[in-house]
């Protein structure tokens, strides 16, 4: 498969994303983009022992360190930046010095933002290894980790200097993993692409089988619609906003739910539903929706979990701005919006879905 390219553009600070299969262990693959003498390859105890030594390939000769974290949402927390932080220490990485997330989300964001507070600010490079950090969390610099009271309540904006996705990865997901990441990709295609639904509509099934021409295609599709709306608003003081449709609600199942017993993407597909309620679509809509999420193997409602716990957890969502809850809401499929004034009526109905 030809190698594919898009780009972030913000300046000075505009970086490529190189979408390929195999492209892990190319020699070199990665050292061009390391701007000092040394790097930290942060991973997890899944990934590093499948492809740690592709990356390790891919740096020709560049001195190295390996810093190998538990899987699993409960491992982002301010004592997992502690540990990165001390390997950095230890290995006397200057500023110089560039921080390589090996991984998914969890790692990708806890790399970022560890890079983005030493010495304030070293470069890094995005690997994701899971569909759901391919396609939306490896890209456009939102790091960090939770708190107990809510998900990703501490981080940093910190750009990645390049990010390379090899679509060969996504063989060794388990499928609920990979499901739980064709819920952004639908994300993608509700928010602002009613065509992109229409084809995920015709192709799901050939995306469940990661046929690789389609999964290429769509990772390529949903990485320039994130690229455009970076660069058009790198710090969610507008636009951005729009990539959240689902996870306010998403956010506070994972919260109340417990870190980890919902994936992120198993939680998000169930918040757009909600916002899909919210937004006072008709059923038809709604129902659309629900399908094309089940067809991708995601769950289409909320669990039990409470209406009144889900609007406690999503009072200290970052969207809250003068005691109001912003929420990115619908007129139609492929048609989101942002907005703090919200019908009462439609969002109890949607909060009501946890009730069940």
């Amino acid at each position: 498969m030809t190698d594919q390219t898009v780009s972030v553009e913000l300046g000075e600070r505009s970086y490529t994303i190189r979408i390929a299969a195999n492209a892990l262990g190319e020699p070199a693959g990665l050292a061009k983009f390391v701007s000092g003498p040394d790097a930290l390859i942060v991973s997890n105890d899944v990934v590093a022992p499948l492809y740690a030594d592709r990356v390790r390939a891919s740096l020709n000769g560049v001195r190295h360190e390996l810093v190998v974290l538990p899987d699993g949402e409960q491992s982002k927390s301010l004592q997992t930046i502690a540990t990165v932080l001390d390997h950095l220490v230890a290995m006397n990485a200057n500023r110089d010095t560039t921080v390589i997330a090996l991984g998914g989300g969890v790692v990708g964001d806890i790399s970022g933002f560890a890079a983005s507070v030493y010495q304030r600010g070293v470069n890094f490079i995005q690997v994701p290894t899971t569909l759901l950090a391919q396609v939306d969390s490896s890209v456009g610099g939102k790091t960090g980790v939770n708190h107990p009271a809510g998900k990703n309540l501490i981080g940093a904006f910190h750009q990645p200097v390049h990010v390379l996705i090899d679509t060969t990865t996504l063989a060794t997901l388990a499928p609920r993993e990979y499901a739980s990441g064709l819920a952004e990709v639908i994300k993608y295609a509700v928010l602002g692409d009613i065509d992109f639904l229409t084809w995920l509509e015709t192709h799901m099934a050939a995306l469940r089988e990661q046929e690789p021409t389609y999964v290429a295609d769509a990772i390529r599709h949903c990485c320039k619609m994130k690229a455009s709306i970076v660069a058009n608003d790198e710090r969610e003081q507008g636009s951005r906003a729009l990539l959240n449709l689902g996870h306010t609600f998403g956010h506070a199942i994972e919260t109340v739910a417990g870190y980890g017993e919902w994936l992120h993407g198993e939680a998000v597909a169930a918040g757009m539903v909600m916002a899909a309620v919210a937004s006072g679509l008709p059923n038809d809509a709604v129902g659309r929706l629900q399908r094309l999420l089940d067809s991708a193997g995601l769950p289409v409602a909320p669990p039990s979990l409470g209406s009144e716990a889900l609007w406690a957890a999503m009072q200290l969502d970052k969207k809250v701005q003068d005691g109001k809850l912003r929420l990115i809401l619908l007129r139609a499929l492929g048609d989101a919006f942002v907005t703090a004034d919200v019908d009462e009526s439609a969002l109890h109905a949607a909060l009501a879905l946890a009730d069940a």
